[in-house]
């Protein structure tokens, strides 16, 4: 997915032995034609093993790789098959997957048993493995539906990159959008100025301690510096704790 090494055009698909095998799309390995399609297959392998921390297809060879693609999926279906140039080194011609052990019963019917790596690992029937128990237990829903559109048998089936930004497995992630609801009053700035009163009323108004400051003030100040009338001939003194001063006596008062 990030190695564009061996990377092409979809109109110019110059390579049968692409992508790495643990993450390699079956019609790949088939052989069949293929598009885009195989990195969206690539990127539902990376997903699972960013979450268990282990390959969720760990094929051994092509063979096995294919084994343990049908081990998870069942059978691909035959539309497949029949476009696919190497199907036969795969799948027997009575349609059977070569790494499974079939045993006919007097019925006529035949069951399908699980087999083993080149290594001894065993591989079982096809479809007998969930991918939730391949996910190791995972129950995230969204997620495990993610997955599963991901790996789909079927290119033209599997999720494209434009469904796989509306999953609702990305969007719940998704920052939410900012509420319509309109602000509370206390929350919101004023934008036109306040009137006269509101201003006076809410910016001038003391708080009772601030007024039993301002009234002290106001006292202190009154005692300090105050004039009075002291006689009958019109003159005034200046009171003043430091000094006093007699005014002149005013003769032609203005009025």
């Amino acid at each position: 997915v990030i190695d564009f090494g061996s990377s092409c055009y979809e109109t110019q698909r110059v390579y049968t032995y692409i992508q790495s095998r643990f993450y390699r799309a079956p019609e790949v390995i088939l052989g069949a034609k293929y598009g885009m399609a195989i990195d969206m297959w690539s990127l539902g392998c990376i997903l699972a093993e960013l979450l268990t921390g282990y390959p969720l297809l760990p094929g051994e060879d092509e063979a096995d790789q294919l084994a343990c693609i049908i081990e998870l999926l069942g059978m691909p279906p035959p539309k497949l098959l029949e476009q696919s140039k190497r199907a036969k080194n795969f799948i027997t011609s009575k349609g059977y997957p070569r790494y499974c052990v079939t045993r006919t019963l007097p019925d006529g019917s035949t069951i399908l048993h699980g087999g083993h790596s080149r290594r001894g690992k065993p591989r079982g029937p096809p479809g007998s493995k969930a991918l939730q128990m391949a996910l190791k237990g995972c129950n995230d829903l969204l997620f495990l539906d993610f997955i599963q559109k991901c790996l789909e048998w079927d290119p033209a089936q599997r999720m494209t990159p434009n469904a796989a930004l509306r999953h609702g497995w990305l969007r719940r992630r998704l920052p939410k959008p900012p509420s319509d609801k309109s602000e509370s009053p206390a929350s919101t700035l004023r934008t036109t100025p306040p009137s006269a009163s509101s201003t006076t009323s809410s910016t001038h108004r003391p708080t009772p301690s601030s007024a039993t400051k301002l009234n002290t003030i106001a006292a202190t100040s009154a005692t300090k510096l105050r004039a009075t009338i002291t006689d009958d001939t019109g003159s005034a003194t200046l009171s003043h704790p430091r000094h006093h001063t007699k005014l002149p006596q005013i003769t032609n008062p203005v009025t």
